[in-house]
């Protein structure tokens, strides 16, 4: 694969070469994007390590929500936890999860009172908590619900928060350091999902919902990009970058705006493949591994490079590593 663009992978029983006990997803190059429940487990948590030759990130730790909300876990990738859990704010359950910079990591969590609030997680070298610093300013008023995403800046100042109103979502980025916020919102019935950043640009997934046979489906999946360094409006004033093909709801784009990662489900199959802005069909099939389950996290790194998967049926792959994440909702590396 060519080293500027390419994603190395292994995936298990994926391709005739390269065969790996997980998976590895190495963005090469820029990935930078448009335009400049509670359940008990009593099962062990453990990640499938390769060798040390293979890591391919700076970081082996993994930063997941339980899927009670009440507590974050760090996860080694060569196996085992790290430290202990690290418990929710009173009467509030944490939410969603992203990676920063030097072993950081931003966590909203949300009250009854209908109020996202934002705190730093710090882990110390042999990735323990070791703080967690709220984020007094950024503070947002909102319904958060399993469909809300976030995602942060590479600078970890701009955090971006989808709520709802209903069906109807707002996308709103607030400052870290100043509180400073804008929103976007629309009247149209959507989910907003798969968000990631890249300079003033902030790029998600939107999702046009409709009712077939009684029932809420989401009707089609296109990635946008939005420049957030325009003023607070609708989300109408964010531009279309591709549709996504039939079985792709989660998609990245890369930082420098000229691919975007899409997985697709089809089959019994998940098949990771690489597309050009605007075009209709994919420039490369980068991956394909058997699966009953969906894709519901698809995300990079705090660097861009790396791409962090989970699936619906439980099993969380990074850095050639597989991991149980049944207990998780939302996880980060």
């Amino acid at each position: 694969m060519d080293g500027r663009s390419r994603i190395g992978s292994a995936w298990k029983g994926l391709l005739p070469v390269g065969v790996a006990a997980g998976m590895a997803l190495v963005i090469g190059g820029g990935v930078d994007v448009v335009h400049n429940r509670q359940r008990a487990s009593s099962k062990k948590h453990e990640a499938e390590p390769a060798s040390k030759s293979e890591q391919t990130s700076s970081s082996r730790f993994v930063v997941g929500v339980r899927d009670t909300g009440t507590a974050l876990v760090v996860r080694d990738l060569r196996g085992g936890t790290a430290g202990l859990p690290v418990a929710a704010p009173p009467g509030s359950r944490y939410q969603r999860v992203s990676s920063g910079r030097a072993g950081t990591f931003t966590v909203s969590s949300y009250s009854p009172s209908r109020e996202v609030v934002f705190q730093r997680l710090k882990l110390d070298e042999d990735g323990r908590p070791s703080a967690l610093q709220p984020l007094p300013k950024a503070t947002l008023a909102g319904v958060s619900t399993a469909y809300s995403d976030q995602a942060v800046s590479p600078d970890g100042d701009r955090i971006a928060y989808v709520t709802y109103r209903g069906t109807r979502s707002r996308v709103d980025v607030v400052s870290a350091r100043t509180g400073a916020r804008k929103s976007w919102t629309t009247r149209l019935p959507a989910h907003v999902g798969s968000l990631s950043w890249a300079g003033d640009t902030l790029a998600f997934v939107w999702s046009p919902l409709r009712r077939v046979d009684g029932k809420v489906t989401e009707a089609r999946h296109q990635v946008r990009a939005l420049d957030t360094s325009g003023p607070s409006g609708d989300l109408k004033a964010s531009k279309p970058v591709l549709n996504l093909p039939r079985g792709a709801s989660h998609a990245v784009l890369t930082r420098d705006g000229r691919q975007v990662i899409a997985a697709l489900a089809d089959r019994g199959q998940i098949t990771l493949q690489a597309f050009t802005p605007g075009a209709r069909r994919p420039t490369k099939t980068i991956a394909r591994q058997p699966s009953k389950g969906r894709v519901s996290v698809l995300d990079t790194d705090h660097t861009g490079r790396h791409l962090l998967i989970s699936f619906t049926d439980g099993r969380l792959f990074a850095d050639r590593s597989l991991m149980d994440a049944r207990d998780l909702t939302d996880a980060a590396w």
